[in-house]
């Protein structure tokens, strides 16, 4: 690990890549390992859904400075989609509500209207995100049942990849830039065919830089090198 001492106290600074497990929160992870290696700064630099796995990206010590022009960097994941029904929460996290009389797609038909988003498009986020609306976040919003006026934003989509596809379970590679929301995107596919559709399962692999290959589990955290951050 990059260590110095001060005052018998250790300290580390750097950057940490963790595989983040399903069910952890993003501020989870920053709680459990700030306990784990006894750091007392630490901050990550773009949170990921619970369900969600794959990179996620701490920024420890003095390297906490850097966490905030870091969350700029394109990301990659592998998305699964699940077609055939809905949920208000985009992804398998809310209550599910199947589509009614929904004919089974072809592959075809899934490669032409995945064309639809790619490149710079329009992203309406998701009702259950932590946009602010008047002040107030939206997921807290739509918790209590009140109206969410979002409006669309702006973002990048510069590969879109279908990996694999067998009604109704759509495999994506998706690498894009700052803002993009795959929960909608597997919303708004759903919108497209016309069969609904929400997020099964996610990874991410790739956020700047750092891939799946450098992340390491909780478990195993303080075991691994910390790497140096960028112009630290």
């Amino acid at each position: 690990m990059l260590q110095y001492y001060s005052n018998n106290i250790m300290q580390t600074n750097g950057i940490l890549v963790i595989n983040k497990p399903p069910n952890w929160t993003s501020f989870d992870v920053v709680a459990k390992i700030r306990n784990k290696l006894g750091v007392k700064k630490v901050g990550h630099t773009g949170t990921l859904d619970p369900m969600a796995t794959g990179v996620l990206i701490l920024c420890l010590g003095k390297a906490t400075k850097l966490a905030q022009n870091m969350t700029g960097y394109d990301k990659e994941y592998v998305a699964e989609i699940m077609l055939g029904a809905t949920t208000p929460t985009d992804d398998a996290e809310g209550e599910l509500t199947p589509a009614k009389n929904v004919k089974k797609k072809s592959k075809t038909e899934i490669l032409e209207t995945l064309k639809k988003f790619k490149g710079e498009i329009f992203q309406l986020p998701p009702q259950f995100s932590a946009k602010k609306v008047k002040g107030k976040r939206a997921y807290a919003m739509a918790r209590k049942g009140e109206e969410v006026k979002l409006k669309p934003v702006k973002i990048k989509v510069h590969e879109l990849e279908l990996i694999s596809y067998k009604w109704p379970v759509v495999k994506l590679r998706i690498f894009c830039g700052k803002g993009f929301y795959v929960r909608a995107l597997a919303r708004d596919l759903g919108q497209k065919l016309g069969t609904g559709g929400y997020l099964s399962a996610l990874q991410r692999t790739k956020v700047g830089p750092y891939t799946i290959k450098q992340a390491v589990s909780i478990e195993t955290a303080e075991e691994k090198n910390i790497l140096p951050p960028p112009n630290l």
